[in-house]
């Protein structure tokens, strides 16, 4: 099975790819990192998808072992929910855990977890892995 990783340039975003690649270490896998672009034409090769391949490059380097994990960039247009598309790419590539990364929260905030984040876990079929920032 591949790992898979929501990307997004933020904290969160990070700290799942960061996962993400320690957890491909650990289970001996490869890692699908999943980018939600907003055009078709930003799905080949568009600043998002340069920004995965560059921040991932990065992270497996961090991570011991991690140079010795074979990953890809995977791409999918918006078209409504981010969190249906997300989804969809992740059983595409068979992903299996999802790694998603959530933002740090109130005490209050806490009781909530954010819509995207929400939807991916009622929605995905397979395991999700939520780390925070």
């Amino acid at each position: 099975m591949t790992v898979g990783v929501a990307f997004s340039s933020t904290p969160a975003g990070q700290a799942a790819l960061r996962e993400a690649v320690r957890e491909a270490v650990r289970r001996g896998t490869d890692l699908a990192v999943l980018v939600v672009v907003d055009t078709v034409e930003h799905a080949a090769a568009g600043p998002d998808v340069e920004a995965a391949r560059d921040e991932t490059a990065r992270r497996a380097a961090e991570v011991e072992g991690g140079e010795a994990v074979a990953w890809r960039v995977e791409t999918a247009p918006t078209r409504g929910d981010v969190a249906d598309v997300l989804v969809d790419l992740a059983v595409r590539v068979e992903a299996d855990p999802l790694v998603i990364g959530a933002r740090r929260r109130s005490p209050v905030g806490k009781l909530i977890l954010g819509s995207a984040v929400r939807s991916v876990l009622m929605q995905a079929p397979m395991a999700v892995l939520v780390t925070k920032a």
